[in-house]
């Protein structure tokens, strides 16, 4: 098995935080379609400009 460190895969960045993320195996097939780093951003996408660019809490 071929081992790739974690900079050589590919990034994006969500479109809700503007974080960039990276590639993960559970995207693979799906990867073009991924536009948030998590479900949290996702679920929040429509909630406005009340959480854009707001600190998430734990991190």
């Amino acid at each position: 098995m071929r081992h790739v460190r974690k900079s050589d895969l590919p990034q994006k960045v969500c479109q809700t935080c503007g974080r960039p993320f990276t590639w993960r195996k559970k995207w693979e097939k799906v990867w073009e379609e991924v536009k948030y780093c998590s479900d949290r951003c996702r679920g929040s996408r429509n909630a406005g400009s009340k959480t854009e660019n707001a600190p998430l809490k734990g991190r």
